[in-house]
């Protein structure tokens, strides 16, 4: 009989605030789909703590609370912030580069740098990610992955032969 009444108040509280709650989860993701998802997410979480919030009077504090962690959880994800939601798909235009060698000798020059300078020039110039995203994909600041990028640019620059360099001018 108890969970009967503590569905009957789950249900109570969600008719009512369902759309507040979903325009704030909203505004969060700046999504329809995305803020769905969250807002399902949060009232889960809170649907499982529902008999230990005791006070009733800050429900919507509470479920706003859990809406911001996981949203923030959420873009913390290096590959969810690369994902965006859209009803066009974006024209890519495809160039056929001649491959005359030289990435496969830049490449080689890549394989002798220390392994944290080669995860930042991967990640910054392979993976195209920018330097607050390679930050969070090594767990270091921004500023490590700045100096990590310098030290390895001038690394390459000094390694590598005139016949690849004449392309940076």
């Amino acid at each position: 009989m108890a969970s009967r009444s503590r569905d009957d108040d789950f249900a109570s509280y969600l008719a009512a605030r369902e759309q507040a709650l979903l325009r704030t989860a909203y505004a969060l993701t700046g999504n329809v789909h995305d803020a769905q998802d969250l807002l399902q997410t949060a009232l889960a979480k809170l649907y499982l703590a529902w008999d230990s919030v005791r006070d009733r009077e800050a429900l919507d504090g509470y479920v706003r609370r859990i809406m911001v962690n996981e949203n923030t959880s959420l873009w913390r994800r290096a590959w969810k912030r690369r994902e965006h939601v859209s009803d066009d798909l974006p024209e890519q235009p495809v160039t056929d580069h001649r491959d005359d060698g030289t990435s496969a000798q830049l490449w080689e020059f890549v394989q002798t740098l220390p392994r944290r300078q080669r995860a930042v020039v991967v990640l910054r110039y392979y993976e195209q990610l920018s330097e607050a995203e390679t930050a969070d994909v090594l767990g270091v600041s921004i500023g490590t992955v700045k100096s990590q990028t310098s030290r390895a640019l001038a690394a390459l620059r000094e390694r590598a032969p005139q016949s690849l360099r004449e392309g940076e001018r």
